[in-house]
């Protein structure tokens, strides 16, 4: 009896394993995580500004690299910095400027000038830029118009047209007795709204110091997103098109003190608004999408 009772395990003494590889799982993936963009980083699409903010980075200071190179597909922009210990922590701004997966410790150097092997000492920063269009698509969907019900029958024509009949004859009848004073025709201006009239205040307030980084930046990209399309230059790779607008002799003044303003803050200096301006003299006040500068619309 004893044999027997040795050869079988009691239930009791089972291996529990419906819970034991649930378990076996979490240790593996808590012991080798991913390599995933830092929560709060979703994915952008190409143009689109993204943020990483709170990320802390070993070493010293660090700063965004100037943008000497066109083709750089990231352009980023340190927004804050802040002491955190030994270390400090950075609040992130990135332009992709080509569809892909982008590590924003390539466009990062050391504040102090020292030289750097910063790169290995830093943590991954993947970002991910998705292009404006799915793949193949180079047009817009068609869109669908829905027609909407039908209005008809004889007796809503019927009922339409005898009001309109009772509201003219009541409007004639008012004429008579209230007769209608002529207006003073107000003054026309000779010289019609344009887009420079809408540009020039958010120049002079640039020219002052008075425009935020954010205003600079949705004006660049509402310059860039204009001329791009004027001088059919969509389907360029972005870092050659601004490049191109560049040396363009309409679209680089203004484009270039735009960057002048937004990557090299400093104290106010004049410029010539009237010639920054005067390619836009002739455009019509909606030509180019301000919204994002703070404009009115």
């Amino acid at each position: 009896m004893l044999s027997h009772g040795m050869g079988r395990a009691s239930p009791k003494w089972r291996p529990a394993r419906g819970r034991f590889l649930p378990l076996l799982a979490a240790a593996l993936v808590l012991t080798h995580p991913g390599t995933a963009a830092p929560a709060g980083a979703p994915p952008t699409t190409v143009g689109m500004p993204g943020r990483l903010d709170g990320v802390v980075l070993p070493g010293p200071e660090l700063e965004a690299r100037p943008l000497t190179d066109r083709r750089a597909p990231v352009v980023l922009r340190v927004v804050a910095v802040y002491p955190h210990g030994t270390a400090f922590r950075y609040d992130l701004e990135y332009t992709g400027l080509e569809p892909g997966t982008h590590d924003l410790r390539d466009h990062l150097r050391r504040k102090d000038g020292s030289p750097a092997a910063e790169r290995a000492a830093l943590p991954p920063l993947p970002v991910r830029v998705d292009p404006a269009r799915p793949p193949g698509q180079v047009e817009p969907n068609k869109l669908e118009i829905d027609p909407g019900p039908r209005v008809g029958g004889y007796r809503i024509l019927q009922a339409l047209f005898l009001a309109a009949w009772g509201l003219g004859l009541a409007a004639l009848v008012l004429s008579f007795f209230f007769p209608r004073r002529k207006r003073p025709v107000a003054a026309v201006s000779d010289h019609p709204a344009s887009l420079a009239d809408r540009l020039r205040p958010l120049v002079e307030k640039a020219t002052a110091g008075n425009l935020s980084p954010a205003e600079l930046a949705g004006l660049e990209r509402g310059l860039l997103a204009y001329w791009r399309r004027r001088l059919h230059l969509e389907r360029v790779p972005a870092g050659e098109a601004i490049e191109r607008l560049r040396t363009h002799p309409q679209a680089g003044p203004l484009l270039a003190q735009l960057e002048d303003w937004l990557h090299h803050p400093g104290p106010p200096h004049p410029v010539d608004v009237a010639r920054l301006l005067a390619p836009y003299r002739d455009l019509p006040p909606d030509a180019v999408d301000l919204a994002d500068a703070g404009a009115a619309p």
